[in-house]
């Protein structure tokens, strides 16, 4: 049996505008239906890290908290501390963000609360029985809500191949606790002959597992350059994209498949208390190479599609990577092959991640299907 995606280009008139598309969408995937009244909702989305701008506009989450509280539902927008050191390491700083992005009250007509706490240690242990994880550690706010709204903005990702409504539940709900068990077995590596000595990774780690050695060269010469301690690294992967020679790179073993397979687990755990509670959308717009934890965002991978809509995880993931693909690459973006429609252009930026293993695992415990009917409206 096929789930169903909804879709929605992103064509509008003057008497059908993009809004009009999102409560249509909101519609299909029956969220009057999945609140009663009073319901606490949380619409978990990502604020984007300062001087990010890729992140779902704070206009399409207004409109979403309004259908809610149309249905007498009490929504708030959340998202958890990171676990590097930026500007959502901790609630206040986080929140700070969040407002700078647009994301206050006054805007989307919902309050806005950090998930898991001011320090990312306001938890609750969901037990899941899974072959990785018995329990997971789902971020309080998130666990306790009657209703979960995932508002994914879709892109790709270093350690993931993209980003999605997957990552979004399962790195996205989880306490910093759980963020280092999804992590911890991932550790990149200098290399030494790249670097440049700048030292601008240090700051990113979080687990002061970077350190500055000055190793002798070939040719007796010593320069500074940076060593990652294996003890000490948690695997968040930040320090990637912060060097600006391309020297920090992930060894590339059986870490990435287990991370994405933990990853799908923690998703399993954040919407384990809301069965038919839950529904989920990908906005398809400003699909940038890299996470929105970057205080930056390079330039889209592909034109902007649209936004698609599912009580399936696993499925509008699964639509939702098809539709990029099957575009025409932007030549101006990082991709550097791939670019014709049908081509991966999620391997073509990280060719040494398979993304298809989140979705296959999804679809193995139960959280999803990946064979989709996809309607558009």
């Amino acid at each position: 049996m096929k789930s169903t995606v909804f879709f929605s280009d992103l064509r509008v008139e003057s008497k059908k505008t993009l809004f009009d598309k999102l409560d249509i969408l909101l519609e299909r995937v029956d969220l009057k239906g999945k609140i009663r009244e009073k319901d606490l909702v949380a619409i978990k989305l990502h604020f984007g890290e300062k001087g990010n701008t890729a992140y779902v506009r704070p206009v399409f989450l207004r409109r979403i908290a309004e259908r809610v509280k149309e249905y007498k539902g009490r929504p708030f927008l959340t998202d958890t501390n990171t676990l590097y050191i930026g500007s959502r390491s901790e609630a206040v700083s986080h929140l700070t963000t969040a407002h700078g992005h647009g994301f206050t009250e006054s805007v989307v007509g919902a309050p806005v609360l950090i998930a898991d706490g001011l320090r990312g240690n306001s938890a609750v242990k969901v037990k899941i029985d899974k072959p990785i994880f018995k329990t997971v550690s789902i971020a309080n706010a998130i666990h306790m809500a009657e209703v979960l709204i995932g508002t994914t903005h879709f892109k790709g990702h270093e350690l993931s191949g993209f980003g999605g409504t997957l990552k979004n539940l399962g790195m996205g709900c989880a306490s910093r606790e759980g963020k280092l068990s999804q992590h911890s077995n991932i550790s990149p590596k200098v290399k030494e002959r790249d670097c440049k000595g700048c030292k601008l990774c240090l700051p990113w780690c979080p687990g002061e597992a970077i350190s500055m050695i000055s190793p002798e060269s070939s040719s007796g010469v010593k320069r500074s350059v940076a060593r990652i301690d294996p003890q000490k690294c948690i695997g968040c992967g930040e320090c990637i994209l912060t060097c600006p020679s391309g020297a920090i790179q992930i060894q590339w073993n059986e870490s990435i498949p287990v991370f994405q397979k933990k990853m799908v687990e923690y998703a399993f755990g954040a919407i384990q208390n809301k069965k038919e509670k839950t529904l989920f959308l990908n906005f398809l717009t400003q699909i940038s190479p890299a996470c929105d934890c970057y205080g930056y965002s390079d330039a889209p991978i592909v034109r902007d599609i649209g936004i698609l809509s599912s009580e399936d995880p696993v499925a509008i993931d699964q639509a939702s990577v098809d539709l990029v693909n099957q575009e025409e690459g932007n030549r101006s973006s990082r991709l550097t092959k791939n670019w014709k429609a049908g081509e991966d252009k999620f391997r073509a930026l990280y060719p040494e991640v398979d993304w298809s293993i989140q979705l296959s695992y999804g679809e193995e415990i139960g959280l999803g299907r990946r064979d989709y009917e996809l309607i558009k409206i």
